[in-house]
């Protein structure tokens, strides 16, 4: 496979019409896959009701469906909203309608620990270009929930697992839950499970979930099959030496949460279908922000039945599922981090790209060591900031042998981020995250699909340009592969990942 994209940028395209084929649109409404939500709605004709494709009523038929780009457009043919699923609250492009999306980011914000008091929640509401006042009167309106009762149910549901699964004194618990003192904790678990967490905790299996005496593991659960050994040969190939590891049965890496620094390992667990991760204490405070990029970075949402099922009925895709089940598509755990290795991607190989992003973590990243107690000598840095990475030069990055182009973007990407004018996080809708990107001198549609696909956690994306993609596909152009790509639709980034597992002729 080769990492391969243009450094001239493209002008921006408003999306006017809908994402998806009204064949492809019913295989997302069928798969109830939450990445499309906001993204189109489902009309049916049988009972005059609109939905959103997460709605859990039963799938109607797909000759009862009319589907439509927006709720306005659903409204206007003649449907009234569903009162299970209420359209009113999926994502989209008014503030409005952005109910679930801000309730979203409160408690990402909140857990990461950039919203933890009124200022947090100002920055937030700035985004949406809405005060606090209104976040918390939409918030009740559309969901009857206040921000801290969202955090709330988060915070105890982790609790219990860290009870369940690991050794950590209750204290620790109640802190690394989210919980500011131990007597609001113990209040909170009586209120809501009428029992003490000690009660819990006595309960739990002995051992289960222990690591050394500086760190704990938890268990993330996926639907099987999971392709382990192939997640972990594509991180393998890609590490940043100093800031990732990957052994024959483990992922490491550093990590900082806000103000929080420390270490991980992954491992596979397949009787339990489920992924071990070994986190240090010193990360704790960030555990409900640190679980939830490692969902990201392994694909642990993914349908892969449904995903199957789809690619297989195309003849040139089906002996590719056939030989790897379970496959999923890796994300980012890291937004900035994988932007920078996606820039430096364009036109050369997947080696070369990773010897210069390992040149640049050296270069821009923090050091760290790992405690002697568990030492971990391959982990000597963390991931350079966009922050850090804007204060830079284009000659402080060229001297590392990064063409002059790409420095540009580079620096031009870190600043648009530690700006706040760009986010670069999963669930963004990837239209406008992508127009955004091609405005960056240096970034075309390769590059901005490849960012939708790992970063944005865009199940559709198809960098119809690649020319790993075009090879495996028999030499064709891109304007082939695209209308071949329209029958595996909304699956289109899984496609991709089969085709760079299975070159010709392999």
């Amino acid at each position: 496979m080769s990492e391969n994209g243009e450094l001239g940028a493209r002008p921006a395209r408003k999306r006017t019409a809908m994402p998806l084929s009204d064949a492809a649109a019913y295989r997302a409404l069928a798969a109830r896959d939450p990445r499309f939500d906001g993204l189109f709605f489902v009309g049916v004709t049988t009972t005059g009701i609109y939905c959103r494709p997460i709605c859990p009523a039963r799938t109607p038929k797909e000759g009862h469906c009319r589907f439509f780009a927006n709720a306005a457009l659903a409204e206007k043919a003649g449907f009234r909203p569903c009162l299970r699923c209420r359209p009113e609250l999926a994502p989209g492009a008014a503030p409005v309608d952005d109910a679930q999306r801000i309730a979203h980011l409160i408690v990402q914000r909140i857990e990461e620990g950039l919203a933890d008091d009124s200022a947090g929640l100002e920055t937030i509401a700035a985004q949406f270009e809405l005060s606090s006042r209104q976040i918390r009167r939409i918030l009740q309106s559309e969901l009857g929930l206040s921000p801290i009762e969202l955090l709330q149910t988060r915070r105890l549901l982790l609790a219990k697992q860290l009870l369940t699964e690991t050794r950590m004194p209750v204290t620790q618990v109640a802190f690394a839950s989210g919980f500011a003192s131990l007597r609001r904790f113990n209040a909170a678990f009586g209120s809501r499970y009428g029992m003490p967490p000690s009660r819990l905790r006595k309960t739990a299996a002995d051992g289960d979930g222990a690591g050394p005496s500086d760190s704990s593991t938890l268990r993330l659960g996926y639907r099987p099959p999971y392709d382990w050994d192939g997640i972990l040969a594509f991180l393998a190939g890609r590490a940043l030496t100093g800031v990732e590891a990957v052994t024959a049965d483990a992922y490491l890496r550093t990590v900082a949460c806000g103000k929080t620094r420390g270490w991980i390992r992954v491992t596979h667990a397949p009787a339990k279908q489920a992924l071990q991760v070994e986190f240090a204490h010193s990360l704790a405070p960030a555990l409900p922000a640190l679980l939830g990029r490692l969902r990201n970075l392994f694909d642990l949402a993914a349908r892969p039945d449904l995903i199957a099922e789809r690619l297989r009925q195309d003849k040139r895709l089906r002996p590719m599922v056939k030989k790897t089940p379970g496959l999923r598509v890796p994300g980012a755990f890291d937004g900035f981090e994988l932007a920078v290795r996606a820039i430096l991607g364009q036109q050369v190989t997947v080696k070369a790209a990773t010897t210069l992003s390992c040149r640049f973590a050296a270069a821009f990243g923090e050091p760290f060591a790992t405690p002697f107690a568990t030492p971990l000598p391959d982990l000597t840095h963390l991931s350079p900031t966009p922050e850090r990475v804007a204060k830079a030069s284009v000659d402080d990055i060229a001297k590392l042998g990064i063409v002059g182009a790409r420095a540009r973007c580079i620096v031009a990407l870190a600043k648009a981020v530690a700006a706040g004018e760009l986010r670069l996080e999963a669930g963004a809708e990837p239209e406008a995250v992508m127009a955004k990107l091609m405005k960056l001198p240096g970034i075309g549609p390769w590059t901005a699909q490849y960012m939708a696909m790992r970063i944005l956690r865009w199940p559709d994306a198809f960098p119809k340009e690649d020319v790993a993609v075009l090879n495996n596909l028999g030499g064709v152009t891109a304007k082939q592969a695209e209308e071949m790509s329209q029958a595996w639709r909304p699956w289109r980034s899984y496609a991709v990942l089969h085709l760079w597992r299975n070159p010709q002729g392999a």
